[in-house]
């Protein structure tokens, strides 16, 4: 029996839409990974920093109608805040693990209160700076989820060559391996720890700009991301940026798909339920080695 065009056009549609919400959360999660395998933080405040890229990202088209400038707007600014609070909150309590996610999850509420005070408590909507549909296979998708689809997977291979082919990246695969070693082959582990928890930032806020112009722009938007990102991380291995990858992708391309036959919850809830199982299983991880 021949399946019927409009399936087909979901299923292709859930594969697009899926791919496209893999590379952005990719971002986010590498960007959460590279903090806990280098410094040993579980950043609660990790996804306020997804929220600032999108809500920095409508600022830019609010009141310089470039959705672009906000965009590179909020990758500095993350940047900045990133070094700032690695230096002066996240540094006083270092090897201290519960007083890590103490001090982050009070970050995370006063960069939501910040940004209710200034922005609002009300959903905002950013319009999509590419507005152009490709019509393939017989259906339409918005040219700037393609669009964003090749940004954010440019901006993984860019973060691979950085890890992988500069000295930079190198100091940092270090010092993730063994930061007593680093140190005494002459890294400076603490320039590093800047380094890394500023580029996670950045990771994050560059996700949040891209998906600004695909949902809504919140205050609270970033706990979601937060959550998903935990459960890729976990599945995919702590510490492991390969693994975080293909865990994006899976979870991703998969709660796509259960969404054409349940609701967003209940294809979150089985997400929930295979991270505890990998939890069970390999508590280190899918793709962890």
């Amino acid at each position: 029996m021949p399946i019927e065009p409009t399936i087909v056009n979901k299923i292709i549609l859930a594969i697009l839409n899926g791919v496209v919400w893999a590379l952005i959360i990719a971002l986010v999660a590498l960007g959460l990974t590279l903090i806990f395998g280098l410094m040993d933080i579980v950043n609660i405040a990790h996804g306020d920093f997804y929220m600032l890229g999108a809500v920095l990202a409508w600022y830019g088209v609010a009141l310089f109608n470039n959705f672009w400038l906000g965009a590179v707007m909020a990758m500095i600014f993350t940047a900045i805040l990133g070094a700032v609070v690695e230096r002066s909150i996240i540094r006083p309590v270092e090897g201290l693990p519960a007083f890590t996610v103490v001090v982050t999850i009070g970050l995370s509420y006063i960069i939501q209160q910040s940004v209710l005070a200034t922005f609002g408590g009300s959903p905002q909507t950013v319009p999509e700076p590419i507005r152009l549909t490709i019509e393939f296979l017989g259906i339409r998708y918005p040219a700037y989820r393609l669009f964003v689809a090749g940004v954010s997977g440019l901006a993984l291979i860019a973060l691979g060559v950085f890890l992988f082919k500069t000295p930079y990246g190198l100091w940092i695969r270090a010092s993730m391996q063994d930061k007593e070693i680093a140190s005494a082959m002459g890294i400076n582990v603490s320039n590093v720890y800047i380094m890394t928890f500023s580029l996670g930032a950045m990771l994050s806020a560059l996700g949040g700009a891209l998906a600004a112009p695909i949902t809504q722009v919140f205050y609270l938007m970033g706990l979601d991301v937060l959550a998903i990102s935990f459960i890729i991380v976990i599945i995919g291995g702590l510490g492991s940026l390969k693994g975080t990858l293909i865990a994006a992708f899976i979870i991703s391309l998969l709660e796509n798909f259960i969404t054409l036959v349940a609701t967003p919850t209940e294809a979150r809830v089985i997400s929930l339920l295979i991270m505890g199982a990998v939890l069970l299983i390999r508590p280190k991880g899918l793709f962890s080695t």
